[in-house]
């Protein structure tokens, strides 16, 4: 069997992956989606070689010095790890704004404290409390935006959540990252752009859009955000005066139902604010029928991990080459750890 030492801590893997080992023998290691995704659950190993698979996504820098995601590592030689190393890729950041964008989401403005390159659409992990870690997609654009922007789903009971809505503006975060590969190319001007999200996937799109944009896209971009009723869609004003702007620009709003109450103050809404009507219809319906012919196109799929995967067979079968299908499936945190 595979031996793995953590400090004094010395045990024996079996068919559990190195961070499963770890927390079975009372090492708390930060984790989150438990999946390989989020990132949170990094280490470093000083002696032995990590698996290949358990470094995949990882900066070349970091697979070099050892770093591995450790919820899907299973080794088949013995490691020696460390956490502490980990704190050497934080960066730390100021929370310089929080608003409400919708009823349920939030807009988190963090200014770094040093150098934080990165593209519009990747993800970072922001980390609390020296421990609490979550992964966010970057709506903001470095050309554009003067500090890392994201778009925080608030949940009643969830840790980060009650961190967020506790913390005040001028606390001190940490940052690790960026990571994904969910983010705009330049070099195909002309080509289609299909950028489809539901709920806080708008976060990545946005900023890919509005990179897209810098970078004079004159092709087609056609961005189409989810939500369950029109209180879970949000910068729709921005989006309709992109449009606006932007010949090449469509955005289309859907969602699944639009009972009485709602569709009065959607007429309200749109009334008062001159933003684009929500269409009602699951999303993948919309994608089947405004978008049937996907050759040549280019497919940005965001949100939910169970859509992001359904779509992303589905926009295959519609004639989307699997390398121009870029997807960010969120991922929930692990029910031993919540989010």
């Amino acid at each position: 069997m595979t031996k793995i030492r953590h400090g004094e801590c010395v045990f024996e893997l079996t068919s559990e992956t190195v961070l499963e080992g770890l927390l079975r023998e009372g090492v708390q290691v930060p984790n989150s989606c438990r999946s390989g995704v989020c990132q949170s659950c990094l280490l470093r190993a000083t002696e032995g070689t990590p698996p290949a698979s358990a470094q995949q996504g990882l900066k070349d820098s970091w697979r070099a010095r050892g770093y591995f995601l450790s919820c899907v590592a299973r080794p088949t030689e013995d490691l020696t790890v460390t956490m502490s190393d980990s704190d050497a890729l934080l960066v730390s950041g100021q929370l310089v704004a929080k608003t409400w964008l919708s009823q349920t989401v939030r807009e988190l403005r963090i200014r770094p404290e040093s150098a934080f390159p990165y593209q519009p659409g990747q993800y970072v992990n922001l980390v609390a409390d020296g421990s609490l870690v979550r992964s966010y997609s970057l709506a903001s654009v470095p050309q554009l935006d003067s500090e890392l922007i994201l778009h925080v789903r608030i949940l009643p009971s969830g840790r980060m959540s009650s961190w967020i809505e506790s913390a005040q503006v001028g606390t001190t975060l940490q940052l690790r990252g960026p990571a994904g590969e969910c983010f705009y190319v330049p070099g195909r001007p002309t080509q289609s752009l299909l950028l489809c999200g539901v709920g806080t996937g708008l976060a990545p799109l946005y900023g890919l859009l509005r990179d897209a944009l810098r970078q004079q896209h004159s092709g087609p971009i056609a961005i189409v955000h989810g939500a369950r009723s029109p209180s879970g869609l949000y910068l729709r004003r921005e989006l309709t005066e992109l449009a606006a702007q932007h010949a090449n620009v469509t955005y289309l709003p859907v969602v699944l139902s639009l009972d009485p109450m709602d569709a009065n103050e959607e007429a309200a809404t749109e009334a008062a604010q001159n933003v684009t009507a929500p269409l009602v219809s699951p999303i993948d319906e919309v994608i089947r029928t405004r978008f049937p012919k996907l050759g040549g196109q280019r497919v940005f799929l965001c949100g939910d991990a169970p859509l992001v995967t359904a779509l992303r067979k589905q926009v295959f079968l519609q004639g989307c080459s699997r390398r121009e299908i870029l997807a960010d499936p969120f991922l929930m945190a692990h029910p031993t750890s919540p989010t």
